[in-house]
Parts: C-alpha cells; structure tokens; sequence
C-alpha cells in the first residue's frame, strides 16, 4: 500500500479561478497529474490546493487522473479554516476582514485547503474532524502575548481556532482492517512579530498529534493502525521555528519515521548553496525548495509517519535528477517548490 502526501499549491486569487484552469487546460495541473500518475499512491493527500464546497474542483482533478488511468473514486474534504471568515482582527494588524483575519490565511473560503483522494474506501462515518477546537483549548498551548497580555486581543483568542487549515482523523478500509490518516497542513512558522504568533501556532499544530496519540486530549485515539501525513511546515534540523514539536512527533513511541529520501535533494542543496550550505540536516530527506539567498534554502516539512505496526517496505522523496522523465515536468515554471512524500507498507495481519 502506497501512502503519500503533496503540498501541491494549486492555488488561485479567486474562487472557482483553479476549477476554470483545469477545464480548459493548465501546464501546473498536467504536472500534477503527470506525478501523481507516475508514483499511483493508493491514498494522497494534498495540500494548498482551492477546493469549493461540491468538491468541484477535487472531482475535476479526479477526472484529469481518470483520463490517465488512475482512478480516485473516494474524495474527501471537509470545510477548510482556510479563508474561513471572522469578524475579529485575528493577526493584529489593527483591521478586519483582511486575509489573514479568516481562521487560516486565505482571500476566499477554501483558498488553499486540503484534500484526500483515495482508491479505498473511506468510513465517513467514523471520521472525525477536530477543526473547530479553539487553540486556547490545546492543553499546554503556546499561545502569542505581548507585555503579559493576549495577542492580538483576549477577545480574539476567544475565537481563534488552533488549525490553519484542518486536523483530520480518516479512517480508510483496507479489506477487513481499518487504517486511520491523521492529516494536517500547519502554518508557517515566519512572517510575524515579536509575539512569535505563527510560530506558536505551528508548533501547537504540529503537536497536537502527539498530544492526541498520547491520550491528552478529550478525543480517543484510534486503536487501529494510524499514519499522520501532511505539511508541517517544520524542519527538524533547519530554518526557522520551534522544532521541538516536530522532533517529539519524529521519536514517538507509537510512529515510525522511514526517512524518505531523493538524490535530487541532495544535488540541489549542491548546486544551489546560499543557505543550504549551514545546514545541519541531510539535504537528500528535504521535501521544499525555497529561497536560497538570503534563505531558508530547502528543507524537510512534509511527512508520512507509519505506525510502528505496520510494515515500511520503501520510502522516498519526489524530487527527480536528471534524466529521469519527470525530471524537465518538475523543475520547470509551472513546477510547486514541494516535493511529493510516500511511503509503502504491508498491513501485517
């Protein structure tokens, strides 16, 4: 069984903007399609990708995939903190109704939300969706302050929810087991204040996984096999953030880390130099390729965690060399600066 995830920026300025796109034909979206069909993961999750309240736009991804001979009849998204608006000013820039006033930054609702698509059945029933938990709520939550005071406000903190984007616990059918996705997309760690709003809240995000695997919050955690997978927008060696959070997620007791790898990683950091020449972590593990000069250069942020009971056969990191064939397809323009992350396993019996 393949797992993988893709943080694939298929986003737009405007609602419904992506779903035209792809009717009438897009370079970016045939180099998705091209990879996904290339690398068939069983199950995908994709990350900051628009999506609509019909899955419009998801379904005509799906049917771009049919074309080519993979079929995802199994689509879930559930509404997105993305562009979700509020009334309140959320990033304290003394205004509202802005972008970054919505529960996770977006112009519209679901601009740069996330998605499953799956060849195997999904139990919707089951599914759970801890999207709406309020981040003060977050047993030991780091939460932004300013002299001793809530940032940006106390009445903003009443309201401000923990996911950017969404937590999702989606339990797939593999025959007569149940595996559970633990998804994610958590924010960037960088563009605030001294407050370090972004940051906490990446790390918050980030840790409730392990907080929720752990038993330490008011939801059970899955008895089934589980695989957490998704962006966190963290590296644990490099770039900006606080990684204990990640680093706890990577050692816990009941996931496995298969550390998947590409050469083409490896080479990039290479050539490229500027930032990626102080870093500390292996360049081959990297998922993201962004801003060399003045940095962050490329880092690892996107994962796929197996549970320690299943079986991890192979692992690796999109990220192709030279001639290889989707090589000149993901490095040229319409190419995301994200990598696609998978992992195969067996399900032991």
């Amino acid at each position: 069984m393949r797992v993988a995830t893709w943080h694939v920026e298929l986003t737009r300025r405007g609602p419904g903007l992506l779903l035209r796109d792809i009717l009438r034909g897009d370079a970016q979206v045939d180099a998705v399609v091209k990879t996904i069909a290339e690398y068939a993961p069983d199950v995908l999750l994709l990350t900051a990708i628009d999506g609509d309240h019909d899955l419009n736009t998801l379904g005509a991804i799906a049917d771009e995939l049919r074309a080519v001979g993979q079929d995802y009849p199994h689509l879930f998204a559930p509404r997105s903190n993305r562009g979700l608006a509020t009334a309140f000013d959320l990033d304290g820039d003394g205004y509202t109704g802005g972008p970054g006033d919505a529960q996770g930054f977006g112009r519209f609702a679901g601009n740069g939300g996330m998605a499953i698509l799956s060849k195997l059945p999904i139990d919707r029933a089951a599914a759970r969706d801890f999207s709406a938990l309020l981040w003060r709520d977050l047993p030991g939550a780091m939460l932004p302050t300013v002299d001793g005071a809530p940032f940006p406000s106390a009445e903003a903190m009443l309201h401000q929810r923990l996911s950017s984007t969404g937590h999702w616990d989606v339990p797939l059918v593999v025959g007569t087991r149940r595996i559970h996705l633990l998804a994610f997309a958590a924010t960037t760690p960088v563009f605030d204040g001294p407050e370090d709003r972004n940051g906490r809240r990446n790390h918050d995000e980030v840790a409730f996984w392990a907080r929720y695997l752990d038993g330490g919050l008011q939801y059970t955690p899955p008895l089934d096999p589980v695989v957490v997978l998704g962006n966190a927008n963290l590296d644990p060696s490099d770039g900006d953030g606080l990684r204990r959070a990640i680093e706890t997620l990577l050692t816990h007791a009941r996931l496995q880390d298969p550390a998947p790898a590409a050469a083409g990683g490896a080479i990039a950091a290479r050539l490229q130099g500027g930032a990626n020449a102080s870093q500390t972590g292996d360049p081959a593990h990297d998922t993201a390729d962004w801003q060399d000069q003045p940095g962050p250069g490329n880092l690892r942020v996107s994962y796929v965690l197996p549970d320690m009971a299943l079986k991890v056969l192979d692992a690796g990191v999109v990220w192709p060399v030279e001639g290889d064939p989707l090589y000149h397809v993901l490095s040229g323009e319409n190419a995301p600066r994200h990598h696609m992350v998978w992992v195969d396993f067996d399900i032991p019996d």
